[in-house]
């Protein structure tokens, strides 16, 4: 559900971005544009993996139920305010991606001579690294998926919501009037507040529960 309400925050912020690489690398075919939201998708995932493993390794350094529900707890703060950054009302501003920015601008533009289905790859794997505060928030809570696979399923899943928009980027983009996309906008990150709220309460009355077992 993010990654479809997400639509119009990825119109906004990568629309533009993406019919312009596909303009310059001139693609003929669906082939192109398969592998870049194969690619873009397939880091997502990878993410996923990454963060529930992350995850993984902080519960098990120490009091496993402790651990676990901290963890929660955090997840759960920094998925609200980067769903508050989302509604532009956050007091801590997301800037944060998962590589340097300047490296994958660099990469993201030389990638249209890699040719149409190499480049095409290369360029849907940068625009899967991103800084994006909805992806951000959707790889905190993977870190407190129950395992990596889940971890991975997450992020797939929020990666294949986005894909009716950014797929028809190249036709949506500037048919979305702006009070639209402010609304689609506005849904998603009410989601992304909501799923922190979640996190956190869970944390909470996991962390109360273990904390009266180990006292």
């Amino acid at each position: 559900m993010v990654g479809l309400l997400g639509s119009g925050h990825c119109l906004g912020m990568c629309g533009g971005l993406v019919s312009a690489f596909f303009m310059k690398l001139k693609a003929r075919g669906p082939w192109p544009y398969l592998a870049y939201h194969l690619a873009r998708v397939s880091v997502y995932a990878a993410i996923g993996l990454v963060a529930a493993l992350l995850g993984t390794v902080i519960v098990a350094s120490g009091g496993v139920g402790l651990a676990q529900g901290v963890l929660q707890i955090v997840a759960g703060v920094v998925i609200i305010l980067l769903g508050l950054d989302l509604l532009g009302v956050s007091p801590i501003r997301n800037t944060h991606g998962f590589a340097p920015v300047a490296w994958l601008r660099r990469q993201f533009a030389g990638a249209t001579q890699k040719g149409p289905v190499l480049g095409a790859m290369i360029g849907g794997a940068i625009n899967g690294l991103m800084p994006c505060s909805m992806t951000m928030a959707m790889a905190v809570q993977a870190t407190t998926a129950p395992s990596p696979p889940q971890g991975m399923l997450l992020m797939l899943a929020f990666g294949a919501g986005t894909l009716p928009s950014m797929l028809s980027a190249s036709v949506l983009f500037g048919k979305l009037g702006p009070a639209l996309r402010g609304w689609l906008l506005k849904g998603a990150a009410l989601f992304v507040i909501a799923l922190g709220a979640s996190t956190l309460w869970q944390g909470v009355r996991f962390y109360l529960v273990m904390h009266k077992l180990v006292a």
